[in-house]
């Protein structure tokens, strides 16, 4: 295990959907951590959780109980407001739903999240480096009914990777790429995590890109236990 406090720590979380006969138990006392320098991969069959875990560990959802540490902040304790600002500042989503804004082009929706941060000029520097190094840089100006879904995917990685998050959460990212681009993406978010000190959380059925995983971890039945 690396030393030093994680970036991420999820102590006992338990999520329930629903009340009495009709409960389900998505995560059922799970503890995990992740640590800046590191990729960690999330696996494990549908339905066990995993979309559940990103989004208690991103600070959206809330955990029935348990609490949620981000960069020593228990998360579970803030104020609506507050945790609007930790997700602002300190998490990347790369949603595999993609998420974006339909009205705005490839290097509208990735400047989105950086504006305002910094300068107009480099916020558009940064935005139009992401997409080149993603092989978007002929897709700048298409709207996103005009994007494949592997473009998609990959506009989604490049605004996440925008802010420059301390924590980047990503559900299925390689779910929609052929297996070069897949490569591709899983060596920059480790690029990322390693030479620029992020923690990367990586939920995912994609076998393949288990060797780019620091750490990898077994979800099932919203039970959690490492494989590495």
């Amino acid at each position: 295990m690396p030393e030093g406090e994680p970036v991420l720590r999820m102590e006992n979380i338990t999520k329930v959907y629903g009340s009495g006969r009709t409960a389900v138990t998505a995560l059922n006392e799970v503890s995990f951590r992740a640590w800046a320098g590191e990729v960690v991969i999330v696996m494990g069959p549908s339905g066990s959780g995993k979309t559940s875990l990103l989004t208690v560990a991103g600070a959206i959802l809330k955990p029935t109980s348990g609490s949620v540490w981000l960069c020593g902040t228990n998360v579970t304790e803030l104020s609506e407001s507050r945790l609007a600002s930790v997700r602002r500042e300190k998490v990347g989503f790369v949603y595999q739903s993609f998420n974006l804004l339909e009205a705005l082009t490839a290097l509208e929706n990735v400047r989105l999240v950086i504006d305002g941060a910094v300068s107009g000029r480099t916020a558009n520097e940064r935005a139009r480096g992401l997409l080149d190094m993603l092989g978007l840089s002929h897709r700048l100006d298409s709207l996103p009914k005009y994007l494949s879904d592997g473009e998609k995917q990959r506009v989604a990685i490049a605004r996440a990777l925008a802010k420059e998050p301390v924590l980047i959460l990503a559900d299925e990212p390689t779910a929609n790429l052929d297996a070069k681009r897949g490569w591709e993406v899983m060596d920059v978010l480790r690029q990322k995590a390693v030479n620029m000190n992020r923690a990367v959380v990586i939920v995912s059925h994609d076998h393949r890109i288990r060797e780019v995983a620091h750490r990898v971890y077994w979800l099932e039945d919203g039970q959690i236990r490492s494989e590495s």
